[in-house]
C-alpha cells in the first residue's frame, strides 16, 4: 500500500490535469489516485479486472480496451492529461513510444515498470544502459528515476526489481532537424552500438554516398553522444543527403 500511495503522489507535479491510469487491475493504485480532486479514467484490458472495478469502484470511469489501440485525443475532449500506472513489463516500451507520438497531450508521465527499462530511460551518455529509448524520450522529456521497488513487496514476488520514474515535458518545441531522420539515425547507430559511427551510419546513407568528412562523431560509438549531439549529427546528415 505504501508503494501505491507513493506512486500516486508522483502525479501531483501536474495537479492541474486529469489522470489516465493504465492497467489498474484490482485498483490498488486507483484507490489513491481517487483521493485527488481530479478527473480520473482507467483503461484495463482484462475482463475480470474490469468487472471487479465496476463492482468495487463504481465511481471510477473504466475503459475496457487496449491502451496501445486507444485514440488518446478522445479521452479528455482533446485536452492534456497525466499518464500513470503499474505498466505491464511486456509492453512498457511500446507505451512510451505511443506517448512520444502523443506528446502534445501528455506533459507528464509517471509510474512503475521493470527496473532495467527505467534505467534505460533515465540513463545519460557514457552509461551502458543508455540507448534508443533514452535518447528519443530525453529529447522531449526530463527523466527522473524516483525510487526502486524491491521484489519482496509483491506476493508472489516477481523475478525482477521494479522502479518508479517520472517524465516531464521539457521546453523544447522542435528539434530543429528532420525528426524522422533523427529517429532513423538514433535507431540505426544503436542497432550497431559496438561499432563506431563511421560504420553504423552506412545504414542511413546510400551505398555510394560518402560520409561527411567534417563529422566530429565518426570515431565515436552511439552511447558517447548526447541528445544534442544526435540532433547536431542529424542536421549534418540532412545537409549532405
Amino acid at each position: 500500500m505504501d508503494i501505491a500511495r507513493a506512486i500516486a503522489g508522483t502525479v501531483d507535479v501536474r495537479a492541474d490535469l486529469p489522470i489516465l491510469e493504465i492497467g489498474p487491475g484490482t485498483g490498488v493504485l486507483t484507490q489513491f489516485l481517487k483521493e485527488r480532486d481530479r478527473e480520473l479514467k482507467v483503461i484495463e484490458i482484462d475482463n475480470e479486472s474490469v468487472l471487479y472495478l465496476h463492482e468495487n469502484m463504481p465511481c471510477v470511469n473504466v475503459i475496457e480496451g487496449d491502451f496501445l489501440k486507444l485514440d488518446l485525443k478522445s479521452l479528455f475532449d482533446g485536452g492534456q492529461f497525466v499518464l500513470t500506472g503499474n505498466y505491464p513489463y511486456n509492453i512498457s516500451s511500446q507505451i512510451f513510444f505511443k506517448m512520444l507520438d502523443n506528446m502534445e497531450l501528455i506533459p507528464c508521465c509517471t509510474g512503475m515498470l521493470q527496473r532495467e527499462v527505467a534505467q534505460r530511460i533515465c540513463s545519460g551518455p557514457g552509461n551502458k544502459d543508455y540507448g534508443i529509448l533514452s535518447v528519443l524520450l530525453q529529447a522531449w522529456y526530463d527523466a527522473e528515476y524516483l525510487f526502486t521497488v524491491h521484489e519482496n513487496v509483491f506476493d508472489p514476488p516477481p523475478k525482477v526489481k521494479s522502479a518508479v520514474i517520472r517524465l516531464t515535458r521539457n521546453s523544447r518545441t522542435s528539434l530543429g532537424c528532420n525528426e524522422v531522420l533523427f529517429k532513423k539515425v538514433v535507431k540505426s547507430t544503436f542497432g550497431m552500438r559496438r561499432k563506431m559511427l563511421r560504420n553504423s551510419l552506412r545504414q542511413v546513407y546510400e551505398k555510394d554516398v560518402p560520409l561527411p568528412a567534417d563529422c566530429p562523431y565518426l570515431d565515436r560509438r552511439p552511447e558517447q553522444l548526447s541528445v544534442e549531439d544526435f540532433i547536431g549529427l542529424t542536421k549534418l546528415i540532412e545537409s549532405t543527403l
